[in-house]
């Protein structure tokens, strides 16, 4: 199969399958974030909605506004169709801890594939929002020098997130010493 990349060799470590999907080398199992991630991400969802909604109705009956009960449909079915999608949103996110660097995934449609080397890590951030402390989940955050390299892994359990942070700090620390 020819290479869809012009300025990439067809043999090179990333090329692209028959279905149009990015292949990667292996170099481990991709871990996912926690299913319970579902919920923070259908509860913001709904939040979002509901708050949109509230605006479309106070148009419609404080302002009189002929087409708010319009809007205010169309802000309901897209609500619906966003919260049906977030399960599988949730499960195409993933990383991967490799030799130099992590790989980070996520999106259905428009796949985002980031790889942070660990020499380049500045600053290591464990968040959690008060549905993810309820679950017992958090957000792991990379920052790196670039502005546009910072990763957010979301839907981690509290535990996994805080060994990985620590694992990691090991490893920046050490691919530093070598620079």
């Amino acid at each position: 199969m020819p290479c869809r990349f012009p300025n990439r060799h067809p043999n090179s470590p990333q090329t692209l399958d028959p279905a149009g999907r990015l292949e990667l080398p292996v170099a481990g199992e991709w871990k996912r974030v926690s299913p319970r991630y579902v919920v923070v991400e259908i509860v913001g969802t709904v939040i979002f909605g509901l708050v949109l909604c509230a605006g479309a109705t106070a148009l419609w009956l404080l302002a009189e506004v002929s087409w708010a009960p319009i809007v205010l449909a169309l802000i309901v079915v897209v609500t619906l169709v966003v919260v049906s999608f977030e399960p599988r949103r949730v499960r195409s996110i993933g990383y991967q801890l490799r030799q130099d660097d992590l790989l980070f995934r996520r999106g259905i449609m428009f796949q985002r594939f980031v790889s942070v080397p660990y020499g380049r890590m500045q600053l290591i951030d464990v968040t959690r929002g008060p549905v993810a402390r309820w679950l017992g989940l958090a957000d792991l955050k990379f920052v790196t020098a670039a502005a546009s390299s910072g990763v957010l892994v979301p839907g981690l359990a509290f535990d996994d997130a805080e060994a990985l942070r620590d694992r990691l700090i090991e490893l920046a620390e050490s691919r530093r010493a070598g620079l």
